[in-house]
């Protein structure tokens, strides 16, 4: 069986290895991209199951990039990880999939990520349709 691809973009090189560490440890096949600009380039070039995703980042922005990710593949689950309490609103406008704010709560984030790559296409299709919650929020 496949190990779950996820696409790690933070412009931390810290938390790009602190949390890549973690999540690889946890049985998931890393990619990770240091903006949002590597984050589109390495999504075109490879199959991506989920994303995790900072909004403050240099090059290209987390907001520019859950954009294009999504225009690229509507169904994507996208965790926007972020140390701003304002970006709920928005988040929720997005189609983001879950909202985790820093400091983050690891356990919480795997069982989020492992819900999302359980979840149905019909399930999240309906969430982008506007019939239920989009958002997580830790």
């Amino acid at each position: 069986m496949n190990k779950p691809r996820v696409l790690l973009v933070d412009d931390g090189l810290s938390v790009l290895d602190a949390l890549g560490t973690m999540i690889e440890s946890e049985g998931f096949e890393l990619v990770r991209a240091a903006d949002g600009h590597e984050a589109v380039e390495k999504f075109r070039q490879q199959p991506i199951d989920i994303v995790q995703l900072d909004l403050n980042m240099p090059v290209k922005g987390g907001w520019d990039t859950l954009e294009r990710l999504t225009t690229i593949n509507p169904l994507l689950p996208i965790v926007v990880i972020t140390a701003r309490s304002d970006a709920y609103p928005v988040a929720m406008d997005t189609g983001v999939a879950a909202l985790m704010q820093k400091p983050l709560d690891i356990p919480f984030l795997l069982e989020a990520m492992r819900e999302l790559l359980a979840e149905p296409a019909t399930k999240r299709l309906s969430l982008l349709a506007g019939h239920g919650p989009q958002t997580r929020k830790t």
